[in-house]
């Protein structure tokens, strides 16, 4: 039985909703009134989605705890409320950029949206349908932009979809935005009372390919193809995804021709030849991996859904299958190598690198021995592009996040997998020329740097503030045997950060860092082992680094799970 209170939440809502089709789905749940119809419209109703690391997310279907309509109309009213209050003298005018990609629905979500803010008398600028999320990034401030829409989940399972929100400096929003941007939702009331626009409303404009060719124009000048790139064998895949219209003109552009996975090659919402579409996940890249050995390849890329990622394999005689993925922070550090080495720029100091709390620690020493600043950042690419703003002198060059993010082009103010795919290229074909292969650059930043081998450990849990709480009541004085030298706690901020549910635990030559997800019910911990070579062989290095890392991994998962022998 549905109870009362529940069923008069639904109603209202019902009398909101601008759907046909998700009226008819609550309705439905309504007159079931079922045990399972009870419980289905109890999770829709339990909360509303929040703004969390990357925006709104969740399954699609009717309710404010679902991606729809409804909630995408009080998203963009809240927008438009805020501003009006705070976007400044011609924000109306300047307006807002809309894009989508491929999965289901998004086209009418950001038609939604665009209708919103004309109603709400904001220009509306509707990029083309199923384009990429750095697109977007790069279109607002390419068109001078007061804000950014992008309808996407990213790299989510194929019955999500969402909504992220960008600034007028083409970034992601931060507090306090997104807090006063969910005020404003909640404050909405009935949202058949929200004006909405005509789809031929003179405010709304759509445009063409133009945008696309300027942020082509701008990636490839960033990073330009080398001599010789036309000899590199790559094979690429968009995962189903929206990548592959601007990263094979891109590549084009740059002079390389990568064999496409003919089966992923089209936007697919049903990512039907993946058991979930990120480029992280065991058997991902299966069928490109396939087709890298049928051709005798150098390298594998792939983008993930929405083109914000990029992950990387390479041959490997030695790892199953004689190739290997190499890791978000593997790739950063190559990357951070080959940029600041080749981007000395007028004033060299004046270059800045940043990754996150929870990357490796590898960029830092990189940065350090190029003779360039280096900044660690809060988890998520909203902090990491901004690592720069307002530090005098410092010019931002490089930033990676170990989740595959990667930002190598001023253009863009967010990660981009397109015009990082453009920059590994490059390496790669940079050290093809020299003889090397991508394993032989890592192993020359290894010999200088010492081995860095990191790991995750993950526990699902739908309480992860109470273990916090519980781990900053009772730290550990050792892991795996080893002394807890320090503990930062970012919970009132620190070190400049600000404030964030983040634990680190320092360890001579280790570290751990605890935080809850900002998109899924988990607590995930980032290890890092680092290993002086010192003079032996990187192997050995290598083993010994790998002998902690184990028995350090099992404390970790010990720890958060609440075993005290950890």
């Amino acid at each position: 039985m549905i109870g009362g209170e529940l069923r008069a939440q639904a109603e209202r809502w019902i009398a909101g909703d601008p759907d046909e089709r998700d009226r008819a789905e609550l309705r439905a749940l309504l007159d079931d009134d079922g045990e399972a119809a009870a419980a289905e419209l109890a999770d829709r109703f339990a909360a509303r989605l929040e703004f969390g690391t990357a925006g709104l997310r969740g399954a699609i279907g009717a309710g404010p705890n679902r991606m729809n309509r409804a909630v995408v109309r009080a998203a963009t009213a809240a927008l438009a409320r805020w501003l009006a209050e705070h976007g400044g003298p011609g924000m109306a005018e300047a307006g807002v950029v809309i894009g989508c990609d491929a999965r289901h629905r998004s086209d009418e979500f950001a038609a939604e949206a665009a209708r919103v803010l004309a109603g709400a008398g904001i220009r509306a600028h509707l990029l083309p349908p199923r384009q990429p999320t750095p697109l977007l990034a790069f279109a607002i401030r390419h068109l001078r932009a007061a804000a950014g829409i992008m309808i996407t989940a990213s790299h989510n399972p194929p019955a999500d979809n969402g909504y992220k929100l960008y600034l007028g400096d083409g970034a992601q929003i931060i507090p306090p935005v997104d807090k006063q941007i969910g005020a404003a939702i909640a404050g909405l009331g009935d949202l058949s009372r929200v004006p909405v626009a005509a789809a031929d409303s003179p405010l709304i404009g759509r445009h063409g390919d133009e945008v696309a060719r300027a942020y082509l124009d701008a990636i490839v000048a960033a990073v330009p193809g080398p001599d010789g790139s036309a000899g590199l064998r790559v094979v690429y895949t968009p995962l189903h995804g929206v990548a592959a219209g601007l990263a094979l003109r891109a590549f084009d552009r740059a002079g390389y021709a990568p064999q496409v996975v003919a089966a992923q090659a089209e936007p697919d919402p049903a990512f039907p030849t993946v058991a979930f579409p990120n480029p992280e996940e065991p058997g991902a890249l299966d069928l490109a991996l396939d087709l890298a050995r049928e051709t005798g390849a150098d390298l594998v890329i792939a983008n993930d859904p929405d083109g914000d990622r990029l992950a990387i394999a390479v041959p490997d005689p030695a790892a199953p299958g004689g190739w290997r993925a190499l890791s978000g922070d593997q790739v950063g550090a190559l990357l951070g190598a080959y940029l600041l080495d080749r981007d000395p720029g007028p004033d060299p100091a004046a270059r800045l690198a940043a990754t996150t709390v929870v990357s490796s620690t590898l960029l830092s020493k990189i940065a350090a021995a190029a003779g360039a600043r280096y900044a660690e950042t809060l988890t998520g690419f909203k902090w990491i592009v901004r690592a720069a703003d307002g530090v005098p002198g410092a010019r931002f060059v490089f930033g990676y996040e170990e989740a595959l993010g990667y930002a190598v082009a001023p253009a863009v103010r967010d990660k981009d997998g397109i015009s990082a795919a453009l920059a590994l290229l490059s390496l790669a074909a940079t050290a093809r020329a020299a003889g090397q292969t991508l394993l032989d650059r890592w192993d020359a930043l290894e010999a200088a740097h010492g081995v860095h081998l990191t790991a995750q450990v993950t526990l699902p849990t739908r309480a992860p503030a109470e273990v916090m709480a519980r781990l900053r009541a009772g730290p550990p004085g050792s892991l795996a045997g080893a002394p807890v030298t320090a503990v930062t706690d970012l919970a009132a901020g620190s070190g400049g950060l600000p404030p964030s549910d983040v634990l680190t635990y320092h360890l001579a030559g280790a570290r751990v860092v605890i935080r809850p997800s900002g998109t899924e019910p988990k607590l995930k911990c980032y290890l890092e082992v680092a290993e002086l070579a010192g003079g032996r062989p990187l192997g050995v290095a290598r083993a010994a680094a790998g002998g902690r890392l184990g028995p350090l991994r099992a404390a970790v998962a010990a720890l958060v799970a609440g075993d005290q022998a950890a």
